[in-house]
């Protein structure tokens, strides 16, 4: 499986120091046309996340995109323990 972005300059994914606003927008939607019909974009966004990658666009996610995601699974209640009091023998 082939990338999309293999061989692209690398620019369209990571932003230069100080873009910000409407220049930003328009790189990083450039990239996540490119990561839109990637068939390594889930690889590659789950590769982000895991590895925490803090800047460019990754798998179609922006670094936006990807601390939205991170706030949202560490708000995320924890499971329940299981109920030590409940009878687990066989009835």
């Amino acid at each position: 499986m082939e990338a999309a972005c293999r061989g692209l300059d690398v620019s369209i994914f990571y932003s230069p120091q100080g873009e910000r606003g409407l220049d930003r927008r328009v790189r990083e939607k450039a990239a996540i046309e490119i990561c839109s019909g990637c068939p390594a974009r889930k690889k590659c966004a789950d590769f982000a996340l895991s590895t925490r990658q803090e800047f460019g666009v990754w798998g179609g996610l922006t670094e936006a995109d990807r601390e939205l995601r991170r706030i949202s699974r560490s708000a995320a209640p924890a499971p329940a323990p299981p109920d030590e009091h409940r009878d687990s023998s066989p009835s």
